[in-house]
């Protein structure tokens, strides 16, 4: 059981990146998956997160608007689109998958974790 997540890298202030989350193994299609990211010297801080069906997501307020999460349980991938990025967005992005259908904002609650991909926005 492994997710791989990439497409973090550097943009400027007001840019998009798109991040993906690969899994392998049995996991996925009937699992959750959220977004978590770390900046330096902080705790993981909840991002977003979508259901098994990819029908119900939840954003943080601090991305609301500006990040959508979607899911292609078809290719076992999990999107995260970044849209008017700022510099406070800068943060290695975790991906996690939930042990089942629905997932929350804490860490806990998340069982399986990939490697992280840094963004980095600058001003």
């Amino acid at each position: 059981v492994q997710l791989q997540a990439s497409g973090g890298g550097l943009v400027q202030t007001g840019g998009s990146l798109k991040l993906s989350c690969l899994a392998s193994g049995r996991i996925f299609s009937n699992n959750a998956v959220g977004w978590f990211r770390q900046a330096p010297g902080k705790e993981h801080e909840f991002v977003a997160t979508i259901n098994w069906r990819g029908g119900s997501t939840v954003y943080a307020d601090s991305v609301k608007g500006r990040f959508t999460i979607s899911r292609d349980n078809a290719k076992n991938t999990v999107y995260l689109q970044m849209s008017s990025l700022k510099p406070e967005d800068t943060a290695v992005y975790y991906c996690a998958a939930a042990p089942g259908a629905y997932g929350g904002s804490y860490v806990y609650q998340y069982k399986y974790w990939g490697q992280g991909t840094l963004v980095t926005v600058s001003s």
